[in-house]
């Protein structure tokens, strides 16, 4: 299949540069799949605010669950390319990276920011907080909104496909080819609503934990193929399972698409600041820049029409 040119960094695996570009809702006569040009953010999900509200959550505003202090939660561990070195608070990797820049525009210096960690599905969960906002490729989603909060989106991102390599489900190269396959996400997660909505499999999909028990379904052969989000698919391919290889993305638009914002406990005062800061680093390239650092563009992945 077809490889990705030099990484800009390290640890930089994954992706086309997706980051936010309005509030208009996609056209799918205008968008072209697998393209590396900023996507729409449908105007369902956020309506900008001014970026006046930025000041109004600083270190002595009294908005923070710890006076003076940002918590910021992420699961454990926090994958690359998300994180590197399993450190959410090194302020690398692009999640890491952005929960940096946001916590700067905020007005809260490194030494002022406690990471914590709190599982992926506590952390959206209804009910009260131990943290200001998550941040750990949560999708935007209708439902996800009656418990919590969310920022402005900061991500863009669609769907990938993982096989092993000598599996008959890495010779797929349509959707309908992979109805017939053995096909595994993440519970709760919205690759595996993908499986359900966008590739109508046959057999039902299986759910799992976490990402390492879907990878280790993978390589045990329990299942066929897995589906995550493509950064993630360019880290398993690439780094955590070299004999697996990426089948192909999801096509743009789909059934299922994918925005990542910040969580924040429901009616947080931060939320519209969060927003404000998030729109702030779209308006002055700090998220194109920062997606260029830590993720690689899509463009050669085949499209799995």
């Amino acid at each position: 299949m077809p490889r990705l040119g030099p990484r800009p960094a390290p640890l930089a695996v994954a992706v086309a540069v997706l980051v936010l570009a309005g509030c208009s809702t996609p056209d799918a006569d205008s968008t072209t799949a697998g393209s590396p040009t900023p996507s729409a953010v449908p105007s369902a999900y956020t309506k900008l605010p001014s970026t006046a509200a930025i000041g109004n959550c600083g270190p002595d505003s009294g908005t923070t669950t710890t006076p003076g202090r940002l918590t910021i939660a992420t699961d454990a561990p926090a994958y690359a390319p998300w994180f590197v070195d399993d450190d959410p608070a090194n302020g690398k990797g692009f999640e890491g990276a952005v929960a940096r820049a946001v916590s700067e525009r905020l007005g809260y210096t490194p030494d002022q920011v406690t990471f914590v960690r709190v599982p992926w599905a506590d952390a959206i969960a209804p009910g009260a907080k131990d943290f200001d906002f998550d941040i750990n490729q949560v999708t935007i989603v209708g439902e996800r909104r009656d418990a919590v909060d969310f920022s402005s989106p900061y991500y863009a991102v669609t769907q990938s496909v993982v096989a092993m390599a000598g599996n008959p489900a890495a010779s797929a190269r349509n959707l309908d080819d992979l109805t017939r396959f053995r096909l595994g996400a993440q519970a709760e997660s919205t690759s595996l609503a993908a499986i359900t909505a966008t590739i109508r499999p046959t057999q039902g999909p299986v759910a799992f934990e976490t990402t390492d028990d879907a990878k280790a379904a993978l390589t045990q052969g329990r299942i066929d193929a897995l589906v995550v989000d493509i950064p993630t698919g360019f880290q398993i391919t690439e780094s955590d399972l070299p004999s697996s290889v990426l089948v192909g993305q999801f096509p743009r638009p789909n059934t299922v698409t994918e925005f990542f914002g910040l969580v924040l406990e429901k009616n947080s005062p931060l939320t519209p600041c969060t927003s404000a800061a998030v729109d702030s680093l779209y308006a002055d390239g700090t998220l194109d820049t920062l997606a260029q650092t830590w993720l690689i563009d899509s463009v050669g992945t085949p499209i799995l029409e």
